[in-house]
């Protein structure tokens, strides 16, 4: 039967347009715009063969979708567990991050106890082995295989027959079946298409290593990320040993943990403890200084935000962000000249994080506002202070989540006194009758000894209590 055009969609997003356009209306991409054919007149399916019978929910086993932990407890943390058999899993990152080198050391322990195939697009059987043997990563259920087709990868299934796929990376595979070059839109859906089917027939765990563009996003359709049940995202900063795995899509776990990773000529580490790992360690305060406690998934994660504040002849000032949300800084920035009356219009701003961390968590309003407004004063912050609170338009503070687990992480890292928005920790009356401001530890609070918490309703008061 002859079809019709089917109008023109967009590989990325979806959007769609009666003719052919170079540029996506809708995510602004270039070149993704692909012609549909459409079947002239409906047809009804008929009935085919099924894969297994339908039975009541009450009789599907569940045991065999938990997770297999990884051997990497890190890894394990953002995965929520581990490996689910039939699991597909797309790990992102920047070209020499260390995702191989991730990779190679968890299939090596798990391949200890279930067969394992690594399936390498980008360099040859002999470079991953030479990694493998510098980071002790030699299994003998642990089997290596260079293709860069499709076919070829099926085929090595079906021999090895592995409990864990390995594929780095699904770039770097082309298909017979589908039009354009490997790392295409059209290649690697059909690639990751077949991919994904192989790992729900087989019940077989698949890790899919993947690209990254200029702008920091995942390379390639945007269904790619729908197809897989996780994506995790590989980022660090290339000069530094320090590496994070964040979960931004997951099915069997929560979205919103992070795993430390120390990045070393001997292979990559999981770091159990980061607490720490994104303060400075000085004796003296600095100005343009502050301490604040993030929260990642259920870990809290002291950091330290910085900034700088200059004088400048531009008729623009600069307004510049590392680590940190610009339109969130922007804001504060815009509450600190209206609320508290700072001149900052003819001053360049920095604000940026140590380590390397990013932070996208509203407990960081606090922390920024008071460092611009001390780097501005160019007087410190007092010793020993953790800050924490989110600020809104009116100037007012308001409490965040989990600020108890928080702070017990600040005191036993040492800090001695936390600054916070009023009502975070209900224990009770918060001011004295002159409206003055008093610490509510001891009254409940499960802190140290001699850790003070001093409440706040709106960052006038924040500032009275640092100055």
């Amino acid at each position: 039967m002859a079809k019709k055009a089917g109008g023109y969609r967009c590989a990325e997003c979806g959007w769609q347009t009666a003719k052919w356009v170079g540029r996506c209306g809708e995510c602004q991409a270039w070149g993704t715009v692909e012609e549909e054919t459409a079947p002239a007149g409906a047809r009804v399916a008929s009935a085919g063969a099924v894969s297994s019978p339908a039975v009541p929910i009450g009789q599907v086993k569940a045991e065999v979708a938990h997770a297999r932990g990884t051997g990497v407890p890190e890894l394990d943390r953002v995965l929520g567990g581990g490996l689910v058999p039939g699991a597909v899993v797309l790990l992102a990152g920047e070209p020499g991050i260390g995702k191989s080198t991730l990779l190679l050391e968890a299939a090596a322990k798990i391949a200890r106890q279930q067969t394992v195939l690594y399936i390498t697009g980008e360099e040859s059987a002999a470079q991953v082995r030479i990694r493998a043997d510098r980071i002790g990563a030699i299994q003998d259920r642990l089997y290596l295989a260079a293709e860069t087709d499709l076919g070829a990868l099926v085929s090595h299934v079906e021999k090895v027959q592995p409990d864990l796929l390995i594929v780095d990376s699904v770039q770097t595979i082309g298909s017979t079946l589908a039009t354009g070059v490997p790392g295409g839109v059209t290649q690697v859906r059909e690639v990751a298409g077949n991919l994904v089917r192989l790992a729900k027939e087989r019940g077989m765990s698949t890790v899919l290593v993947g690209h990254v563009t200029k702008e920091g996003s995942i390379a390639g359709p945007r269904t790619l990320e729908h197809l897989v049940d996780v994506v995790l995202h590989f980022e660090g900063d290339r000069h530094s040993r320090l590496r994070l795995v964040r979960a931004i899509k997951n099915r069997y776990g929560p979205v919103d943990e992070v795993g430390c990773f120390d990045l070393h000529e001997s292979g990559i580490e999981g770091i159990t403890d980061a607490s720490g790992l994104f303060v400075s360690h000085r004796t003296d305060p600095v100005p343009g200084t502050c301490v604040t406690v993030t929260l990642e998934g259920t870990r809290p994660l002291p950091a330290e935000v910085q900034a700088l504040v200059a004088r400048t002849e531009a008729q623009q000032p600069r307004r510049s962000s590392s680590g940190l949300d610009t339109y969130r800084v922007t804001m504060v920035l815009a509450v600190l000249e209206r609320r508290l009356n700072a001149k900052l219009g003819g001053c360049d701003v920095f604000t940026a994080t140590v380590g390397g961390i990013k932070l996208s968590d509203p407990a960081v309003d606090l922390s920024v506002m008071l460092a611009v407004a001390s780097a501005a004063g160019d007087k410190a912050l007092p010793s020993g202070l953790v800050v924490l609170g989110e600020v809104g338009l009116a100037g007012e503070l308001r409490p965040v989540r989990d600020v108890r687990r928080r702070l017990s992480e600040a005191a036993r890292l040492g800090f001695t006194r936390a600054l916070v928005p009023a009502g975070s920790l209900d224990t009770g009356k918060k001011r004295n009758g002159d409206h003055s401001l008093v610490p509510v530890a001891g009254r409940g609070a499960p802190f140290a000894p001699g850790f003070d918490v001093v409440e706040a309703e709106n960052v006038w008061d924040a500032l009275t209590h640092v100055t």
